[in-house]
């Protein structure tokens, strides 16, 4: 195994912003292989923390701009690592960044070892906003990269929330050993393709992902009994929608495609409340914002 050293500061990690810091060269290099990057391109780096990331991204990118949420970090990076030109740091959280005027240019790709309790509403942030990136390579909990991931027949909400925006496939596996404190999860890289368009095309985002988030009350239980259960319709009713979206409500929420969350969202009367109420903590558009991954 090849190493990047750990921050040269004596000062104790912060618990509370679930720093783990990447000391395995041959996965950062995969990271950086994954992104591609060249001298035209703009990289965000989120969390650079030591900067074993980020030692290779500047010597391959154009432009880099490191978000840091440490300001210990965030000023200790261009000395630790002589000041290249091509790098600018920002201390700030990544899930409140001003991410237009952070780039400042149209074009951009994300390269980030997420700290597992911000992934969702960072990732989140990105695959909404106006303008966002070509692509992510990032680290999460092996869990959800999995979840991320998932084929038809092993989806769940952040499946289809994620795949909504992105093509989302695996790069390579991160266990605890790769990190200095070693976290009790192994991690999972994970590349996302942002998508011209969204993989379907629904009128109303909201109201596609309420139904959505109805189908997976109960992923359990059958389609029928799920969508029951998560709008408060009647039995007569939702066995129509069904009907008319020529989906068998015996399914399992998690062997629906894409297209076929698109149906039933197509085939849903406009009289018929679909009984979400979106709230601070669980929006009603995108990726669940509440992690299921415990901390690093």
């Amino acid at each position: 195994m090849t190493c990047d050293k750990p921050p040269a500061s004596p000062r104790r990690r912060r618990k509370s912003l679930g720093q783990h810091f990447l000391i395995d060269g041959r996965i950062a290099g995969r990271i950086v292989a994954a992104a591609a990057p060249d001298n035209a391109d703009t990289v965000l780096e989120i969390g650079p923390g030591a900067g074993a990331l980020t030692r290779r991204l500047v010597a391959a990118a154009g432009r880099v701009v490191a978000v840091e949420l440490d300001p210990a970090l965030a000023e200790a990076l261009p000395q630790r690592l002589e000041y290249p030109p091509n790098l600018s740091v920002i201390c700030a959280d990544a899930r409140t960044l001003d991410i237009a005027a952070a780039i400042g240019v149209p074009s951009y790709q994300v390269v980030a070892n997420l700290p597992y309790y911000a992934a969702s509403p960072i990732i989140r942030r990105f695959l909404e906003a106006p303008a966002p990136p070509q692509r992510l390579v990032v680290m999460v909990q092996r869990e959800v990269a999995a979840a991320m991931t998932a084929p038809p027949g092993a989806m769940s909400l952040l499946s289809v929330a994620t795949q909504f925006y992105a093509a989302a496939s695996v790069v390579t596996q991160a266990p605890p050993r790769a990190f200095r404190p070693a976290p009790r999860v192994a991690s999972t890289v994970i590349k996302l393709l942002v998508r011209p368009a969204p993989a379907v095309s629904v009128p109303d985002r909201d109201a596609f992902f309420a139904v959505v988030r109805a189908g997976f009350t109960a992923p359990r239980k059958q389609l029928r009994n799920s969508l029951m259960q998560g709008c408060g319709a009647p039995a007569e009713a939702v066995s129509a929608i069904l009907d008319a979206a020529g989906i068998d409500g015996q399914r399992r929420p998690a062997t629906l495609s894409l297209p076929e969350w698109a149906a039933l969202d197509a085939a849903w009367p406009n009289d018929l409340p679909r009984r979400f109420a979106p709230t601070a903590r669980r929006p009603a558009t995108g990726l669940p914002i509440d992690n299921p991954a415990p901390r690093r």
